[in-house]
């Protein structure tokens, strides 16, 4: 297997690609969560891309809250060997399987939910370890969250909710970037320090770079050496959005915009060519 710098460097290619093509899309929080979802699917989750497997039994399963960064999600799916990578090419285009936000009508393996309505994934992420639980299946449920998302207050209910009933098998991970699409998170809506509200809710908290590979699987599997003690963890994770691309980091106005033709080619010759374009 490539290593997972590699894997990684390929991914951002894909993003800005995909985005570029339809002139539309979400690169910015794409690009700072290439890491997370690198190290998940090709070296930290238990999962079996095919068949897939919607009910993924004794699988671990990764949920998308802040759908809008579906360019990574579907780059690291398809990369992992859920469907095949020259697919990419039909994103948010018409009739293609790989819509603006995830989606679970098209079929897409990989996907298990319909992701983009912020707030609401910490929700189903419980749901589904509950589920587990319930059927004695031992895997764990990742999910992952961007800050400005955390606005919502559905997410403080389902907090809250977790480690009252024990979900000790839910790793949920906050993009910490700081940005959103209007702004600075701390100019739109301040978020106070989100660590110390996780542990006040009764979560157990993990800090890490999510630029550094090593550092992303370390974390992730010292979080995982804590399930099933009682309470769920939440891994806060800082970013830059952009990450990979000097022009674009820790710049909001890359939020939902896409590289002109000028733009891409620069940020290309950032990012080696590493598995091979679609």
């Amino acid at each position: 297997m490539p290593a997972l710098h590699d894997i990684a460097t390929q991914v951002r290619r894909d993003i800005l690609r995909m985005v570029h093509g339809v002139n539309s899309g979400h690169p910015g929080g794409s690009m700072g969560c290439t890491e997370l979802l690198t190290a998940l699917y090709f070296k930290v989750m238990k999962h079996s891309p095919q068949p897939f497997n919607m009910d993924a039994k004794e699988e671990d399963i990764f949920i998308l809250s802040n759908g809008h960064i579906s360019p990574v999600f579907y780059s690291v799916l398809a990369r992992s060997g859920y469907f095949d990578v020259s697919e990419l090419s039909t994103f948010r285009k018409i009739n293609s399987r790989l819509q603006g936000h995830p989606t679970t009508h098209e079929g897409l393996p990989g996907v298990r939910i319909a992701s983009g309505s912020l707030g609401q994934g910490m929700s189903v992420a419980i749901g589904a370890a509950l589920a587990k639980k319930l059927n004695n299946d031992q895997s764990v449920v990742y999910s992952l969250h961007g800050d400005g998302e955390l606005q919502e207050g559905q997410n403080w209910e389902a907090i809250m909710f977790a480690p009252n009933n024990n979900v000790d098998n839910l790793i949920a991970t906050i993009d910490w970037n700081g940005q959103q699409i209007d702004g600075p998170t701390y100019k739109v809506n301040d978020l106070g320090d989100i660590k110390h509200k996780f542990e006040a809710f009764g979560w157990m908290t993990l800090q890490m770079n999510g630029n550094d590979m090593d550092e992303v699987v370390h974390t992730l599997e010292e979080a995982k050496s804590l399930t099933g003690k009682g309470k769920p963890i939440a891994i806060i994770m800082q970013t830059i959005m952009g990450k990979g691309v000097d022009f674009m980091e820790n710049d909001h106005n890359w939020h939902g915009v896409a590289p002109s033709d000028e733009q891409l080619k620069k940020a290309l010759e950032q990012l080696e060519e590493t598995l091979g374009d679609y």
